[in-house]
């Protein structure tokens, strides 16, 4: 039996080292999510739907528990990105009406920027969802006009990108009376380019898309790096886009403006050039993915027009929604609690414990 086990185990560590070799700068801990309608209108059906985590290969999600007074409850997703979707139903007359939902997660830092030479073939067929128009989102008019600007003479889609993303950084800024994450009005925000993650990253989007990149945002909250800590309104949008022949390649311009704008740099700064460069191909590992897409039918289907966007909690009162950027009226809270110590090695980022959007 030893014998076997030895050899087992040889096995494992053969099979997992390239895993543990990636996860150098790393971050863990438990987020806990409370909900309670209660104090919502009792005489109409209630209805919530919250981003649901899932495990991929940049972050491990364990130890699920979902507890609550709910009628009914299950995970779903929506039809047309596959975003996972926690549900849960109360009956009429339901005089107490919550959910709680935690889990532990493991978060590692991304760098991909190692690109090759040429890039390889591709069919644009392939990535017609990430190439699309959104509702507030255009590709045509102005934004073409202006993606054809900012990336003239450029022949490859690296180079239509970056010049779009160094674009973004140099003309975008954050406005911190934004509401929530922003809307992110794309043809709004290029009148006025002052907003929040969602704002900067939907014009980075679209653009990228306007240019022939297909890209796309992906929606989580900040993780903590105290032992405790309320990210009830860390919530976060960062982007990314697709390089043919190598992988989706992680960007965010918008953390690159919230750092001048906390620090009070100036773009010439050696220190934003620093920000610049590791955003560009690079995410921290404090921060978790909850959901993709723009425009959304939930699963079940919520009344009304589709969402412009699943970063927030959802819920409807009968055919009212509740305000999602409003987590005392809601009410909801988000918890953060350390389980180890995080990882960190030459990354400069230094702040995600300031909340992150409202």
């Amino acid at each position: 039996m030893k014998k076997n086990i030895s050899a087992f185990t040889l096995t494992m560590l053969c099979v997992f080292a390239p895993v543990i070799a990636l996860a150098a700068n790393t971050a863990d801990g438990i987020i806990t999510m409370h909900f309670d309608l209660s104090a919502q209108n009792a005489n109409e059906v209630t209805q919530l739907w919250i981003p649901y985590p899932l495990s991929d290969r940049d972050q491990l999600i364990d130890n699920i528990t979902i507890a609550g007074d709910y009628d009914e409850s299950a995970v779903y997703s929506d039809q047309k990105y596959s975003t996972p979707i926690l549900y849960a139903r109360w009956k009429k007359n339901s005089p107490s009406r919550k959910l709680t939902l935690s889990f532990h997660v493991t978060r590692r830092e991304v760098r991909r920027r190692d690109f090759p030479d040429k890039e390889g073939a591709w069919n644009s067929n392939d990535f017609a969802l990430y190439l699309a128009p959104t509702s507030l989102g255009p590709i045509d008019g102005q934004v073409k006009v202006l993606a054809d600007q900012i990336t003239r003479g450029k022949k490859t889609v690296l180079a239509r990108a970056k010049a779009i993303y160094d674009w973004t950084c140099e003309h975008m800024y954050r406005d911190p009376k934004t509401s929530g994450c922003g809307k992110g009005a794309v043809c709004s925000l290029l009148a006025r380019p002052g907003g929040k993650c969602t704002d900067i990253h939907s014009v980075f989007v679209a653009l990228c898309r306007a240019a022939g990149v297909p890209a796309r945002e992906i929606f989580g909250i900040r993780m903590g790096k105290k032992a405790r800590q309320d990210i009830t309104t860390w919530q976060h949008c960062w982007a990314e886009f697709y390089l043919p022949g190598y992988d989706w390649v992680p960007v965010d311009p918008a953390d690159v403006r919230k750092k001048m704008l906390k620090e009070r740099l100036q773009l010439g700064d050696a220190k934003t050039k620093a920000y610049r460069d590791y955003f560009w191909g690079g995410w921290d590992q404090y921060r978790v993915k909850l959901a993709v897409g723009r425009d959304l039918v939930l699963n079940p289907p919520q009344y009304g027009a589709p969402i412009n966007t699943f970063g927030y909690p959802f819920a409807q009162i009968g055919t009212k929604t509740v305000d999602w950027l409003n987590p005392k009226n809601f009410s909801y809270r988000f918890s953060f609690q350390q389980k180890k110590l995080s990882t960190e090695k030459n990354q400069p980022t230094d702040d995600t414990d300031a909340p992150g959007s409202l």
